[in-house]
């Protein structure tokens, strides 16, 4: 996908970038700086030297060395004072002139630690926003050609989204895990072979569950005569040519059409939609291609994420590539969420899908 989240350690990140969050002098230092100085050798430190520097929000680049990636870009992030001293506008700064370069150089992957938060003391959540609103940007535009953007958290996953968010999330899973709790605390019915035989220990529930089974029976016999009824009726007609083009006619449209219709529908471009969605145009080119393309459940989700379709619409998508929301899913009550709520921006569902250590959509 264009971008995702990962956990892990920056330094052994296999791309044509990396982003170190260096310090003005270029020379190293502690945390992510110090780790990629170690990994590269000390020919980065030479070839630091000659740069002279790098001033807050600004970067530069140089070769990778003894890394698995062919650049090291370095930028200097903001030293957290408060907030009220310019920090947002320079560590926006870092990640656009950091991409640009990236950009600049051909590179089709680059990769960014969480700039300022560890030493500098920027709040986590704020720059963990920060770094998705200059990420989503930059991929949005329409020049920007295919590259792939990692964000490497190292360690704790925890405090990324915000607290209102947070919260939210929290609640949903909360509700879910209580009706789990209730469902396992009530006792299982207990039936003999005519299914009468708990009618002593629980009357009233076992009659009422006895008299259910048996019209549900009744009903399935009788849906079963009609059903013979009818396929007699029709006889060999329905073997016949005509009558399989006839049945063929009647089968619902697949994903890939609901898909390109919608985008019709909405009035937006494929580009549009399949950037929104977090999808590389190759994929959205294999899945217009192909109508039957069977797609991943997290694609069908980045598709109705991006096209801002409604619930019951959401569904129905899933339901056409063969999938359902689940109740017992913690990624997917993470989506209804975000859903229901009328928030579709893709790169804060997959901060939260990250949070909470499940698949992210695109």
């Amino acid at each position: 996908m264009p971008f995702s989240i990962i956990n892990g350690d920056i330094t052994k990140t296999v791309c044509d970038a990396i982003v170190n969050a260096a310090n003005p002098s270029l020379l190293g230092g502690g945390g992510v700086d110090g780790a990629i100085h170690a990994a590269a050798g000390h020919d980065l430190v030479r070839e630091c030297m000659t740069l002279g520097g790098c001033e807050p929000g600004d970067a530069k680049l140089t070769s990778g060395y003894g890394l698995p990636c062919r650049y090291v870009i370095h930028t200097v992030g903001p030293i957290w004072e408060g907030g009220n001293c310019g920090e947002p506008e320079i560590l926006a700064s870092c990640y656009r002139k950091s991409l640009s370069l990236a950009a600049e150089r051909g590179c089709a992957s680059v990769a960014f630690p969480l700039i300022s938060a560890g030493a500098y003391g920027y709040p986590r959540r704020e720059a963990f926003g920060i770094a998705l609103r200059e990420i989503k940007a930059f991929l949005n535009e329409e020049e920007t050609g295919e590259m792939t953007v990692y964000l490497v958290i190292y360690g704790d996953r925890r405090d990324l989204i915000g607290k209102d968010l947070s919260a939210g999330i929290g609640e949903r899973l909360e509700e879910r895990e209580n009706m789990g709790a209730k469902a396992a605390a009530e006792p299982m019915p207990v039936y003999g072979f005519d299914g009468m035989a708990a009618e002593a220990a629980r009357p009233e529930r076992a009659k009422r569950k006895s008299l259910r089974r048996i019209f549900r029976k009744e009903e399935c016999c009788q849906e079963a005569a009609e059903f013979r009824t009818a396929d007699a009726t029709a006889g060999s007609a329905s073997l016949t040519g005509s009558g399989i083009s006839e049945a063929l006619k009647m089968i619902d449209e697949s994903f890939s059409q609901m898909l390109l219709r919608k985008i019709d529908e909405k009035g937006m471009t494929d580009a549009e939609c399949y950037k929104k969605a977090n999808i590389d145009r190759k994929l959205f080119s294999k899945i217009r291609s192909d109508m039957h393309y069977r797609p991943s459940k997290s694609t069908v989700l980045a598709f109705a994420i991006a096209l801002e379709l409604p619930l019951a619409e959401t569904k129905e998508m899933l339901m056409k590539a063969g999938f359902a929301l689940s109740p017992s899913s913690v990624s997917d009550i993470i989506v209804e969420y975000f859903i229901r709520t009328g928030n579709y921006d893709i790169y804060e569902i997959n901060g939260a899908l990250f949070e909470y250590d499940q698949t992210l959509l695109g």
